[in-house]
């Protein structure tokens, strides 16, 4: 079979239905390949395994790149792959389907965790800007016992990446 990764004038067409039958397969396991790293990284992400899932990005991004190439010698070939292996064709398309699911999950997991991330951070910026009042008893009740006479630096901000 010929290399779906290969550049485009580098691609022959699909000729027969053993050439469409293994190049729908190695789409196929490419997909599969992609969906286990991304679930792997959802997993960890919601998890707050932040680390060990931002590892996963270089496998990933090599998966995803093989796949949309994959995809160009599908659609590349879409007539002969209807014509020669349309039981394959349906499988890939429910393949695909239920990526895109799974890539909806790993975008809302990762939204939640962007925003969490944010909450974080601004609570942190808050708290450091805050002007330190002492607190105590004075004859109003319990409260602020006096302004201070200058605002209390909280220093520089630490923030820790492996939350």
């Amino acid at each position: 079979m010929h290399d779906p990764n290969a550049p485009a004038a580098d691609r022959p067409r699909v000729t027969t239905p053993a050439e469409a039958r293994e190049l729908v397969e190695a789409v196929i396991a490419t997909l599969n390949s992609l969906a286990h790293v991304i679930g792997e990284e959802t997993q960890l992400m919601r998890e707050g395994q932040i680390g060990p899932a931002l590892e996963r990005e270089p496998r990933k991004t090599e998966l995803s790149g093989k796949y949309m190439r994959s995809l160009e010698v599908v659609k590349a070939n879409a007539v002969a792959l209807a014509r020669f292996v349309p039981g394959d064709v349906e499988r890939l398309k429910a393949s695909h389907q239920a990526f895109g699911e799974l890539l909806d999950a790993n975008q809302a997991v990762l939204a939640t965790a962007r925003a969490v991330s944010e909450t974080i951070v601004r609570g942190l910026a808050k708290d450091a800007g805050r002007t330190a009042q002492p607190q105590g008893y004075a004859r109003t009740g319990y409260g602020s016992v006096a302004a201070p006479t200058q605002k209390l630096s909280a220093g520089p901000i630490m923030v820790s990446k492996t939350l």
